[in-house]
């Protein structure tokens, strides 16, 4: 019989005790996890390039919000043109303009993130930076608020909320269990299937829990969502992988998933 304390193999070198740390207490395990100090955030980082539009759009007057509350119009439009550039930018409007915030989802993300993370609100009827933003900004540049985002988006935005996919919260729940596989095998380039296939074996209730839907099998849900939410909308928002198309034309498309500096400096684990 296999000792409590033990790792099992699917666990990838963590024992038990330390998932239960992982997956419940991320941000309070001193012993296991270390969030390090990072000297300069690459201002490349998407979830950093679109703060640094909405803060620059923001300004010292603010942005005065639409009827329903969200991102002037014009704003949207410039700003997904300054993140994508011209070629991405035609491609992606190619079947009607940008004419809300909604039509530029990264930013309407990154707009409440930022807002759930204390560095922009509504005041008298704008959007403003708060003091909080405008002073970390002024003293260390715009990656330091990058801790506060990466907070506010691992435990309060609802990463759901970026796709059509089932709910299943134990994507975000387990976080920092991808964050620990990207670091342990991301030295090389790997197809998503490997980060997909460990999650599926460490996880199987996730079986239980999804159902199945009359376009996909339960394990094609489990797939597709944990790599969007996870490896697409997280890590590398937040420049922590490299995801390359690999796939050519083929649907759906299969990339490969390699990690970048960022992550060894942001995090480490005592196994």
């Amino acid at each position: 019989m296999r000792k409590k304390s033990a790792a099992p193999a699917e666990f990838h070198g963590l024992s038990p005790e330390q998932m239960h740390r992982v997956l419940h207490f991320p941000f309070d395990s001193p012993t296991l996890i270390r969030f390090g100090q990072v000297d300069a955030y690459p201002p490349t980082v998407p979830v950093l390039t679109l703060l640094s539009l909405l803060v620059d759009g923001i300004g010292e007057k603010g942005l005065t919000p639409t009827a329903t509350g969200n991102l002037p119009r014009l704003f949207c439009r410039e700003a997904a043109l300054a993140f994508w550039g011209e070629e991405k930018y035609k491609e992606n409007t190619r079947f009607g303009d940008i004419r809300s915030e909604m039509d530029f989802f990264d930013m309407h993300c990154l707009r409440l993130v930022a807002e759930l993370a204390g560095l922009v609100r509504k005041y008298k009827g704008k959007f403003i930076l708060t003091a909080k933003c405008r002073k970390q900004i002024a003293a260390h540049g715009v990656g330091a608020v990058y801790p506060d985002l990466f907070m506010a988006y691992a435990q309060k935005f609802n990463w759901g909320y970026r796709d059509r996919y089932q709910e299943i919260p134990f994507f975000q729940q387990a976080f920092l269990f991808t964050l620990f596989l990207l670091q342990k095998y991301g030295g090389e380039s790997r197809p998503q299937s490997f980060y997909e296939d460990i999650f599926l074996q460490a996880f199987p209730d996730l079986f239980r829990d999804v159902q199945e839907t009359s376009y996909q099998s339960v394990e094609e849900t489990i797939r597709n969502a944990y790599f969007y939410r996870t490896l697409v909308n997280f890590a590398e928002f937040f420049g922590l992988a490299e995801l390359v198309k690999i796939s050519g034309k083929d649907f759906p498309e299969r990339y490969e998933v390699k990690k970048l500096p960022l992550l060894d400096q942001l995090v480490s684990f005592a196994v």
